[in-house]
């Protein structure tokens, strides 16, 4: 088992399969169901594949974009589309670092170079910053602008951080990921305790994945069924129905579930009972 004394590089690799494998998570992939062109072996594929990237961060030297890249290079070869990429955010610093507040050193130092490393990971998925951005992925001006701002990928994080959940964690020093750890260590071993903390976190924070495709409506919207279901009133696996039905997928907060994961494994936590 990656645990303590396994490597950064396995247990990574090992929160990233916990996280996909463990069921229901209300409209996310899981190993009950896929959606149609991201399936659950898409994950598991991406697991796999990021080792190397993820063995590169944990060695050490190297700056926190051009790592990134690489990992999401590296996992970019099925046809699965995005899989990791909110992930790899997360868990890059942590590895690099080993723990939260090394990550939040390693942050701290970033440079424009490693803004635009992360500009070019971008470019290989279909993740989308926000329309009419200037700095928005697919402005072809973007990087001359970050360059010329002189912008560091720290404050890339910090322009997308009122409306990216993932970025808020780099900008705030993993605040989310260290609660998830903590949650995870409340409610014990096993899968049936990563299902308990992403009903939790999704009852308590908006999933800004869903509100990009969907509004903040539907996303506050997730937040009270979340909280139904966690009360009692509503049913877990209908909930889970509906929001595969209608294409709500709370990624962002898998994202946090991911790397609380990893810390968590790192503290001793079991994934299995």
């Amino acid at each position: 088992m990656a645990g303590p004394k396994g490597s950064r590089a396995e247990r990574a690799q090992l929160a990233m399969m916990l996280e996909v494998t463990a069921f229901p998570k209300p409209g996310n992939v899981d190993r009950c169901h896929d959606y149609a062109s991201t399936r659950l072996e898409h994950f598991l594929a991406s697991a796999i594949l990021a080792r190397k990237a993820l063995e590169r961060a944990e060695k050490g030297p190297g700056g926190l974009g051009p790592l990134i890249r690489g990992a999401v290079r590296a996992t970019s070869s099925h046809r699965g589309g995005n899989t990791h990429f909110g992930a790899f955010l997360l868990l890059v610093p942590l590895v690099a670092g080993g723990d939260i507040p090394a990550a939040r050193d390693l942050i701290r130092s970033t440079t424009v170079e490693d803004a635009v490393a992360f500009y070019q990971a971008f470019a290989l998925t279909r993740v989308r910053m926000l329309d009419h951005d200037p700095l928005d992925v697919n402005n072809p001006e973007a990087i001359r602008i970050l360059r010329e701002r002189g912008l560091t990928l720290r404050d890339v994080m910090a322009h997308s951080a009122p409306n990216d959940l993932v970025a808020r964690e780099w900008v705030e020093g993993f605040p989310l990921t260290r609660r998830a750890a903590d949650l995870l260590h409340a409610h014990g071993c096993g899968r049936e305790s990563i299902v308990a903390v992403f009903l939790e976190l999704l009852s308590t924070v908006p999933d800004t994945f869903i509100a990009k495709k969907h509004g903040m409506v539907i996303a506050e919207e997730t937040m009270a069924k979340a909280a139904e279901v966690r009360a009692g009133t509503r049913d877990l696996e209908e909930f889970d129905r509906e929001c595969i039905g209608r294409g709500i997928n709370p990624g962002s907060l898998a994202d946090v579930i991911v790397a609380g994961i990893f810390v968590a494994l790192g503290e001793g936590w079991q994934w299995e009972c």
